[in-house]
């Protein structure tokens, strides 16, 4: 029950631009399946390549994509946004042009806002110049703004509400992020990858002298946009209230859990390895290597089972401890 509009447009007749049409294919590939190829979102692709993506179009497909019931529902737009003398912003339709440039900003966001509670949730994101006005409306006060995103809405746009957005590469340089993020870059340790996550990724990449991201939402839950292979897997984790009973406790190491023999000193060559302790290392270096734990007294998980030091939760692995204890993971 998840669906999503992608849209892309690169032959407009005055002003055409390159990248649009690959970042929606990309993207569509993309939110069609997880990770390990099983269904995601049911999508409709629509590019100038092969549609006439036009007012009447927009206005159709738009009105099916936030309608009847679904979990989630999401836009993707990729082409040209304007903003006209008066503030009105549009994403502009292939035939768009003075007096009917295609669905303003405002009737986009008011589709989403009354798909609310028949669709749990609605996704908005658009790579177009002043993508940013999405959600805005004058206030009272002077040049001003005031948002009116409702509820389960979110909004992901490439620029600010005065910017324009780039292209890179044959992509735009957002969704060439966006693409990156959704192939795995933004994922957190099981693996789901959501609009905040993506955002943190692009503001990340984005300097401040570049184009600026927008992020906006009023949802009381993070909607997860695709599924990767988790960096750890979910049994690892729901064991971390076994090895560790206190968040604050030492697990403690000794040559035993250390396979390798030939490199360690040769006062250790001698003691035997225990293969079920080699396992449960091998589960403790994985979340090492994640940052969820770190060797006590020693600069490497190796010498903190050489010298029996120990390992201990860092506070993102007690913040996963937490969640296994809660039988949440």
């Amino acid at each position: 029950m998840k669906k999503a509009l992608i849209i892309g447009i690169d032959g407009y007749p005055q002003n055409p631009l390159s990248g649009c049409v690959n970042d929606a294919v990309a993207v569509n590939e993309l939110l069609e399946r997880n990770g390990d190829g099983s269904p995601n979102f049911s999508t409709r692709l629509l590019t100038s390549s092969k549609n006439g993506v036009t007012c009447g179009v927009l206005e159709k497909e738009l009105q099916n994509l936030f309608s009847g019931r679904a979990e989630t529902a999401l836009l993707y737009f990729a082409g040209h946004g304007l903003t006209t003398k008066n503030g009105e912003s549009y994403i502009v339709a292939q035939d768009g042009k003075q007096g009917a440039w295609g669905p303003s900003l405002n009737q986009v966001l008011s589709y989403a806002n009354n798909a609310h509670p028949d669709i749990t949730s609605s996704i908005i994101i658009l790579d177009c110049c002043y993508a940013g006005n999405l959600g805005e409306v004058p206030s009272l006060g002077a040049g001003e703004q005031t948002s009116t995103i409702g509820n389960g809405v979110t909004i992901l746009t490439a620029c600010h509400r005065s910017e324009g957005a780039a292209e890179y590469n044959g992509h735009g340089l957002f969704t060439g992020i966006l693409i990156d993020s959704l192939g795995g870059s933004a994922s957190d340790i099981l693996g789901r990858i959501t609009p905040a996550s993506v955002y943190s990724h692009v503001d990340q990449i984005l300097g401040p002298w570049e184009q600026r991201p927008i992020y906006k939402a009023n949802v009381q839950s993070f909607i997860t946009l695709r599924q990767v292979e988790p960096k750890i897997p979910g049994d690892v984790l729901r064991r971390l209230p076994t090895y560790f009973q206190n968040p604050s406790d030492v697990f403690p190491l000794d040559p035993s859990f250390e396979p390798d023999r030939e490199h360690v000193p040769k006062e250790f060559k001698h003691l035997p390895v225990n293969d079920n302790n080699v396992k449960v290392f091998k589960e403790l270096q994985l979340c090492n290597r994640h940052g969820l734990i770190v060797p006590y007294n020693a600069e490497h998980m190796f010498y903190a089972a050489i010298h029996s030091t120990g390992c201990k939760l860092t506070a993102l692995g007690a913040h996963y401890r937490k969640l296994a204890e809660a039988k949440r993971i």
